[in-house]
C-alpha cells in the first residue's frame, strides 16, 4: 500500500487498521530535546475517541499511546539529565486496538458483502479483491485518523517553542453555524473543554491520573496495564458530569467543542434530532494558526494552500478552503484584496480574505483553513446497495457502530494535520533562510 506518508523535513508515516492489533506512528525529522510523554498524546486523542457520549461511536477504544523508538531509555552518563527526551532518531508511537471483540468483527463478517454506500468499502474491494482489510473497514475507517492527533501533539509542541500555535474547532454542525469569535477566546474555550473532558475521563484516571502508566516505565509493563484495560473495557463507567455546572463554570459543551456555548447547544440539539430518525450529519471544521512567519512555504507544486488541501486525505473531509474559500466567487477585486498598510515599520493588513497565504506563501496574518465534513455514512436506515462478490441488488441493513456525526470528532484531527504541514514547512524555510540570511 502506498500512500500512508506525509511531508519532506517532518516526514509522517502510518499505518495499521480499525480491527488490526493496532496502529504506528514512524515519525522523521524530530529535533533532539523534546520532551513529550504519553500522557500529553492521550489527552489529544481522548478528544477524538469514540465512545464518550451521544454524539460518538459506541466503541470503547482507550486509545493509549506507547512511546516505543526515538527517545532516551535513561541518563546517557553522569551529569545529564535527558532520559525520555527525543534523541533525533525517528520516533515511533504505538497505538494498540483493545476494543475488538468477536461478536463486533461478527457484525462485519455478516455485512461485508454488502457495501456501504457513501463508504470505502466498494472501492477497496475493487482495489484488493478478497485481501481487502474489511473487518471496520481497515486503514478506511476513522480509526486511523488517531495516528494523525497522536503525530499532531509532536509537531505542536516544535511548533510553540517557535511561537506558532494551532487551534481547531467545529465552526458549523446539521446547518448550525457558530458566530465569529477572537482566536485568545477561542483557545481559552479549547483549554477549558480539554480540561473538562481529561477530569471526566475513566481511561485517563484509572491510566494516568493513578499512574498505572508514568514515565520510565518498560515497555512490557506497559502491556501488563493494557491488558487490565482491555478486561476491564466494558466496566469502565463514565465520571458522572453535572452540565449545567460545566456550563457554567468553563462556558463549553461537554460533548461537542464549538467555542459558542449557545450554538454548541443547538448544533448539539440538531444533531440528536437527526440520529433519532436513523439519519446523520456533517458541519465545517475551522483551524487558525497564528505566529507564522512571513514568507513560509514553497512555490508551484508546494504551496503551503495546496498542502493544506492533503487534508482531503481526511475521511469524510469533502472541501478544503482558505480564507473567505468559496465566497470569493461573489466578491469584486477591491472587495476581495486585503489592502497593506504601514504603521511604526510594521506591516497590516485591512482584512484577510486570503485566510494568511497568498502565492502559497504566509503573509504573517492568522492562517484561516475550514474544512467541509460529510454526514456519517453509515446509518440505521436501509439503503440500496449491491453484493459485491455476485453483484446482485440488495438492501443494506447497517449494524455496526457509527457515530451520528464526524464534525464533532475530525477538529482535533484537522488541528493535527494543519499543524503537520506547518512543521514541515518551518523546517524547510528555516533551512533555506539559514542558507543566505547571515
Amino acid at each position: 500500500m502506498l500512500g500512508c506518508d506525509l511531508g519532506t523535513m517532518f516526514r509522517t508515516t502510518v499505518a495499521g487498521g480499525s480491527y488490526q492489533e493496532g496502529l504506528t506512528i514512524h515519525l522523521q525529522g524530530v529535533p533532539p530535546g523534546l520532551l513529550v510523554t504519553e500522557e500529553q498524546i492521550y489527552e489529544d486523542l481522548l478528544i477524538r475517541k469514540p465512545g464518550q457520549g451521544d454524539l460518538t461511536s459506541p466503541r470503547r477504544e482507550p486509545d493509549i499511546p506507547i512511546i516505543y523508538n526515538g527517545v532516551n531509555a535513561a541518563d546517557t552518563m553522569p551529569g545529564f539529565t535527558n532520559a525520555g527526551y527525543t534523541n533525533g532518531t525517528p520516533m515511533v508511537i504505538l497505538i494498540p486496538n483493545l476494543d475488538r471483540h468477536f461478536e463486533h468483527i461478527e457484525q462485519y463478517q455478516s455485512t461485508n458483502r454488502t457495501p456501504r454506500p457513501g463508504h470505502a468499502s466498494y472501492a477497496s474491494y475493487m482495489k484488493y479483491d478478497q485481501w481487502d482489510d474489511a473487518i471496520g473497514a481497515g486503514i478506511f475507517s476513522g480509526r486511523y485518523t488517531s495516528t494523525i492527533v497522536a503525530a499532531g501533539v509532536v509537531a505542536k509542541r516544535v511548533l510553540a517553542d517557535h511561537g506558532i500555535e494551532v487551534t481547531g474547532y467545529v465552526k458549523e454542525a446539521a446547518g448550525v453555524v457558530g458566530p465569529d469569535m477572537p482566536i485568545e477566546e477561542i483557545r481559552a474555550r479549547a483549554e477549558a473543554y480539554r480540561r473538562v473532558r481529561k477530569v471526566h475521563d475513566p481511561i485517563w484516571n484509572y491510566v494516568y491520573k493513578a499512574s498505572r502508566i508514568k514515565p520510565g516505565m518498560r515497555l512490557l509493563e506497559k502491556l501488563a496495564v493494557l491488558k487490565e484495560v482491555e478486561d476491564l473495557i466494558e466496566r469502565f463507567a463514565q465520571i458522572p458530569m453535572n452540565e449545567d455546572e460545566v456550563r457554567a463554570e468553563y462556558g463549553v459543551h461537554p460533548q461537542l467543542f464549538c467555542p459558542d456555548l449557545a450554538a454548541a447547544d443547538e448544533m448539539f440539539d440538531r444533531i440528536v434530532t437527526i440520529k433519532k430518525a436513523g439519519d446523520s450529519s456533517g458541519g465545517v471544521v475551522e483551524v487558525q494558526a497564528t505566529g507564522l512567519p512571513a514568507g513560509m512555504g514553497e512555490p508551484v507544486f508546494k504551496k503551503l494552500d495546496g498542502e493544506l488541501g492533503r487534508m482531503l486525505s481526511i475521511g469524510a473531509v469533502k472541501a478544503v478552503e482558505i480564507g473567505a474559500g468559496v465566497q470569493v466567487k461573489d466578491m469584486t477585486g477591491s472587495q476581495c484584496n486585503d489592502q497593506l498598510f504601514a504603521r511604526d515599520g510594521k506591516v497590516y493588513f485591512g482584512s484577510n480574505n486570503a485566510g494568511g497565504l497568498t502565492g502559497g506563501l504566509t503573509t504573517g496574518q492568522t492562517l484561516v483553513v475550514r474544512l467541509t465534513v460529510k454526514p456519517t455514512p453509515t446509518i440505521s436506515r436501509d439503503q440500496h446497495t449491491i453484493d459485491k462478490v455476485s453483484r446482485e441488488e440488495t438492501v443494506l441493513k447497517a449494524v455496526t457502530r457509527r457515530d451520528p456525526t464526524l464534525v464533532a470528532r475530525i477538529w482535533p484531527v484537522a488541528e493535527a494535520f494543519t499543524a503537520l504541514v506547518l512543521l514541515d514547512h518551518l523546517m524547510m524555510h528555516l533551512g533555506y533562510q539559514a542558507l543566505w540570511r547571515k
